[in-house]
């Protein structure tokens, strides 16, 4: 099959992919969601920088290798993913600008650039909010996924009652932080239990069986550091509509998954089977037994924020959230939800 046509066309009317950053946790996250929601594309291509060169990895049932990321790979691509370190993407992001690619960003490394819009569409949607389509190519970011689950579960807790403060404690997983955070936790974790000295070029402290709100000295992003943007993508998603909550990020030793503890004062009391009903719906599932009980083992693979409500034993105005959310599903569900809306920009091209 030859393609022809102009760039940015594609062959069959499909579009050309690639995931920069394809060796990591997030990229290999973003390929299998592609797969799964039948996005439209005949070509996905792998991309990374030189220490993943030659990987083997697939594309559907077909094998494939990692290859290194070159404006000549980025030739005709629709859209491109990074998935990469936010340096790595800081330092090669203009070449898929420049070559007419639209640009949807899970390393945060380009939210303050001139034009770059941060999405959350299923906190869009939760708002009525119609996003506008822009026929110019300017960088997306996706918003952390845990402002994007405080933001949908309060959202839906307001069609219940006002709410008066909201307090949340959120932890946060080695996958955080890549491969080599879940890497760092594992051998940390073995060498604990061989009496070895724990590596902690990640992490800079202990975090096997260990729970901490600071990393050593040195590590980049520090948990106050991923707190400022949590609270700062909940504000922008948000933009007023709901109370901002008072935050706090533990490191908690798990591989996956964000938990969520999150205490909500309503203006008025309420009956906690009238707010899980709120709750309950796309993206949300309710649990209903302990078998269903929100944690980072059920929530592993899930498209869905896995939710259990109760009152508050003191306060009859108070309701506590118990939240358990795959941090890297709903990250690369979201960006390919914003690909989804993009695809009405893009020309398709014609086979011969």
């Amino acid at each position: 099959m030859k393609r022809t046509g102009k760039p940015g066309e594609s062959s069959s009317g499909l579009f050309r992919v690639a995931v920069i950053g394809a060796a990591s946790l997030k990229g290999k996250e973003i390929k299998d969601v592609l797969a799964d929601r039948s996005f439209p594309t005949d070509d996905i291509k792998l991309l990374d920088d030189e220490d993943a060169l030659g990987q083997m990895d697939s594309v559907g049932d077909e094998p494939t290798f990692i290859q290194q990321m070159t404006p000549e790979q980025l030739e005709d691509v629709d859209f491109t993913f990074y998935a990469s370190e936010e340096d790595y993407t800081t330092r090669t992001w203009q070449v898929a600008r420049d070559a007419g690619s639209e640009i949807i960003d899970m390393s945060y490394a380009l939210e303050d650039q001139q034009g770059a819009t941060l999405r959350a569409p299923f906190v869009e949607r939760e708002f009525g909010q119609q996003q506008k389509v822009e026929l110019k190519t300017a960088p997306v970011v996706v918003a952390h996924p845990a402002a994007a689950v405080l933001a949908l579960l309060l959202a839906r807790v307001k069609k219940v009652r006002e709410i008066r403060h909201v307090v949340a404690v959120v932890s946060e997983p080695a996958s955080e932080f890549g491969k080599r955070g879940m890497d760092e936790l594992h051998d940390q974790t073995v060498n604990l239990l061989s009496f070895q000295q724990l590596p902690t070029a990640v992490f800079g402290t202990q975090v096997a069986f260990n729970v901490g709100n600071v990393y050593g000295e040195g590590i980049e992003p520090g948990i106050r550091e991923t707190e400022g943007r949590i609270i700062d993508h909940f504000r922008r998603i948000t933009n007023g509509r709901v109370p901002v909550p008072s935050l706090m990020l533990l490191h908690v030793p798990v591989f996956h998954g964000h938990v969520f503890s999150i205490y909500i004062e309503l203006a008025s009391p309420t009956d906690q089977n009238e707010v899980q009903a709120a709750l309950s719906g796309e993206h949300v599932t309710i649990a209903h037994t302990t078998e269903e009980e929100p944690s980072n083992v059920n929530v592993a693979g899930a498209d869905d924020i896995q939710v259990s409500v109760r009152a508050d034993s003191q306060r009859p105005n108070g309701i506590w959230i118990w939240a358990a959310a795959d941090n890297l599903r709903i990250t690369a569900t979201m960006a390919v939800n914003c690909a989804e809306e993009m695809v009405a920009t893009r020309p398709r091209g014609q086979v011969q």
